[in-house]
């Protein structure tokens, strides 16, 4: 069903219809009243104020968590060009994250699902990841943990051969085994459905048996004094564990865990060795980076299919 033309000051609800477009299904939704007295601003005070219909698009994100550029095309009866400029223009402000087809709002004290994390990024992912794989010498013993930008590295090594990579991510060990000249070992513990991460003492336990030349980590969030962040304790306590039995820890991590304060401490920035993101870091950051001995590469990001 298609709605009225959106009023300046007014709202309306979209029904459900009985016979949805295929492919969709469509949710009863109220659109947020907006006018042009409200308006949302990014973090960055000095950020000109956002178009009235991009506060809306705002306002829907955070509401349903994800938006999608055929649900606001009907929503705000513009055209689908209109929604991508839009949407551009969110991202490019850090206000949504991108995913293929639309953008989620990002959580602020809670973490994403797997797949949604999968799909964040993925231009950033990749640069981030090969230029972590060129850190990894010949016969190499790697350790990689749990992770969408980890598992966007081992993906990057799909070519290389003989090394032995550890891990406790069952999607890090289910891609790499059938590989030839790729000796891989997986941590034993129990298996966190959501992602399939391995987590609990046996994994720290097991993680404790080896002894790496590189691990390479992600976070879910970065504290500005460089403090590495997480959601989940048992999954912290295999991190140390991993930061623990490596002789070089490299973080790699998009510039959006800059902004995300999860309540779990996994390490300091004087656990690392280096950090690997795709944009420059805050300066905060970056001081303490440079006060600890820890190099700072900065990769960019390679074209993103979404």
């Amino acid at each position: 069903m298609i709605p009225p033309p959106l009023e300046t000051a007014a709202a309306f609800s979209l029904r459900v219809s009985h016979q949805p477009k295929a492919g969709y299904r469509y949710i009863p939704l109220t659109v947020p009243q907006n006018d042009h007295k409200r308006t949302f601003m990014s973090e960055n005070e000095n950020s000109a104020p956002l178009h009235p219909r991009q506060s809306q698009i705002v306002d829907i994100a955070k509401g349903q968590g994800q938006v999608s550029v055929d649900m606001l095309t009907l929503l705000l009866d513009v055209t689908p060009q209109t929604i991508r400029r839009d949407l551009k223009t969110l991202c490019a402000r850090d206000i949504l994250h991108r995913v293929h087809g639309g953008a989620v709002y990002p959580a602020a004290v809670t973490n994403l699902t797997h797949e949604r994390r999968r799909a964040l990024k993925t231009g950033a992912k990749r640069a981030i990841a090969r230029r972590a794989a060129a850190e990894v010498p010949d016969k190499a013993a790697l350790i990689l943990n749990i992770g969408t930008t980890t598992e966007a590295v081992a993906a990057a090594l799909r070519m290389r051969r003989d090394i032995m990579v550890i891990t406790n991510n069952l999607n890090i060990a289910q891609m790499l085994a059938p590989i030839p000249g790729i000796d891989v070992h997986v941590a034993g513990g129990k298996v966190r459905p959501a992602d399939n991460a391995i987590i609990g003492q046996s994994a720290v336990a097991a993680m404790g048996q080896f002894r790496a030349d590189v691990a390479i980590i992600g976070a879910s969030g970065i504290d500005p004094d460089g403090t590495l962040l997480d959601f989940d304790t048992e999954e912290v306590h295999v991190a140390r564990a991993i930061i623990a039995q490596a002789r070089k820890v490299i973080l790699v991590a998009d510039h959006s865990k800059f902004s995300r304060r999860p309540p779990v401490c996994i390490a300091g920035i004087d656990d690392l060795d280096m950090v690997i993101t795709d944009q420059a870091p805050p300066q905060d950051f970056q001081h303490h980076c440079d006060a600890a001995g820890v190099r700072v590469v900065v990769t960019g990001e390679e074209m993103d299919d979404g």
